[in-house]
């Protein structure tokens, strides 16, 4: 069975919420999983109580390396209008090792289905951005073909969340939209992202609720980033 390389959806306190745990607290959590690679994307700054900019400015004087685990450091981005601009700007986030983006009801109240997806591509199209998060949201509903195939186009890889299915998940009922996203990844031979959304160390790593979709789907193990740390550098290398 192919094992779980690699966890880049993750929070610590400095998100502001959920969680009093450190960076070193995940990589803690992340060596108990056995991952290789972690990736801290804290949230940006226009979730209430989120990082400022200048934290992830100062990002660049963080370590590669904690306890023998290789660390990324991203940021997880908001989407704030229907055309996909975001609360980052790109001397930033270019700077970062990658960038996902996302809606967040704080940032942006849903709109129809057309104004979501044209917020989703917006920010797909801007340089830097590499995945969208949780786009199973059933807050945000979207034109899934029209999402997968502006990723296609613009190198840019749609998220299967783990927090999203698991029971206590709050974008509600996600998972035939969660099918639905497989189901488009296998016909175009796309890739997808798992993420735990982890907010603290207990939940780095965890991807039981993604896996069991995976499975139970016979998703292509060839269309999971998160079995190869080397893919995904490769991919991240050529932004």
């Amino acid at each position: 069975m192919e094992k779980i390389e690699f966890d880049i959806h993750t929070h610590s306190i400095a998100s502001g919420h959920y969680t009093t745990d450190t960076i070193t607290d995940l990589v803690k959590g992340a060596l108990d999983k056995e991952l290789i690679l972690l990736g801290i994307c804290e949230h940006g700054p226009a979730i209430p109580h989120s990082c400022s900019k200048n934290y992830f400015r100062n990002l660049l004087s963080a370590p590669s390396t904690r306890l023998g685990i290789r660390i990324l450091y991203g940021a997880e981005v908001n989407i704030i209008d229907y055309n996909g601009r975001i609360d980052l700007d790109n001397d930033i986030i270019e700077k970062l090792d990658y960038c996902i983006a996302g809606l967040h009801l704080p940032c942006l109240k849903p709109g129809n289905v057309s104004e979501n997806t044209n917020a989703y591509i917006g920010a797909m199209k801007l340089p830097n951005v590499k995945a969208i998060a949780h786009p199973d949201d059933t807050k945000y509903p979207v034109d899934y073909r029209k999402l997968i195939e502006a990723a296609i186009e613009n190198h840019v890889y749609l998220e299967i969340n783990n927090s999203s299915l698991s029971p206590n998940g709050y974008r509600g009922n996600v998972r035939e939209n969660d099918l639905r996203i497989l189901e488009l990844c296998r016909e175009y031979h796309y890739p997808v992202l798992l993420s735990s959304d982890s907010h603290g160390r207990d939940h780095v790593g965890c991807f039981q609720y993604a896996l069991e979709l995976i499975h139970e789907t016979s998703f292509p193990a060839e269309l999971v980033l998160n079995y190869s740390a080397k893919e995904l550098l490769t991919i991240l290398a050529h932004t």
